[in-house]
């Protein structure tokens, strides 16, 4: 089930969804928007592969600043951190959507790593693109997307129990941690 504005509001404000910092103006009827963050990372424009197995392939060539705004280019892609930190319970899933008015300049919210387990704490990395053909000035502050929270019974080995989480309390925008996976074949 999707939880609505007050059912929302409710959970955080009972401390079962934790939103950090909240604010409640943020609230829409079936969604939380959520803030950019100042935290911006991308690659520098270069032929060296990327093996996801090699960490120090990963963390080439990666430049990172934090700012109020950042220009994308077209076909750029950046990660950035979300302002508000996220904890979710055992029984409460998330995922992150672009809001429209943002798509409607061009930039995509996330490429495939919109969902967010039950279990997590931390803030979330956005894998943003720019698809105009046009440069985007983003803001840091700005609503940029939003949460969709769904309960669902309670997780076994929820995100905060797992010793393989990798992302858990992140709190910048953060690099593929996909090297720390077994390699197998």
């Amino acid at each position: 089930m999707i939880l609505v504005d007050w059912q929302i509001e409710d959970r955080i404000r009972r401390g079962q969804i934790g939103i950090d910092p909240f604010e409640p103006g943020l609230i829409q009827p079936n969604s939380l928007d959520i803030r950019l963050g100042d935290h911006f990372v991308w690659y520098e424009p270069c032929d060296d592969v990327i093996d996801p197995y090699d960490r120090a392939s990963v963390a080439s060539r990666v430049q990172e600043t934090r700012t109020d705004s950042i220009v994308m280019a077209p076909g750029a892609f950046m990660l950035a951190e979300t302002f508000e930190a996220v904890t979710l319970p055992d029984n409460i899933v998330a995922s992150i959507e672009g809001k429209s008015s943002i798509a409607r300049l061009g930039i995509e919210l996330h490429q495939t790593g919109g969902w967010i387990d039950a279990g997590f704490r931390g803030s979330i990395t956005l894998e943003m693109c720019n698809v105009n053909q046009r440069p985007v000035r983003m803001y840091a502050g700005m609503p940029i997307g939003q949460l969709v929270f769904y309960t669902t019974e309670r997780a076994d080995h929820p995100y905060n129990l797992k010793k393989d989480a990798k992302y858990m309390d992140q709190r910048q925008a953060t690099l593929s941690r996909y090297h720390e996976n077994p390699r197998e074949i």
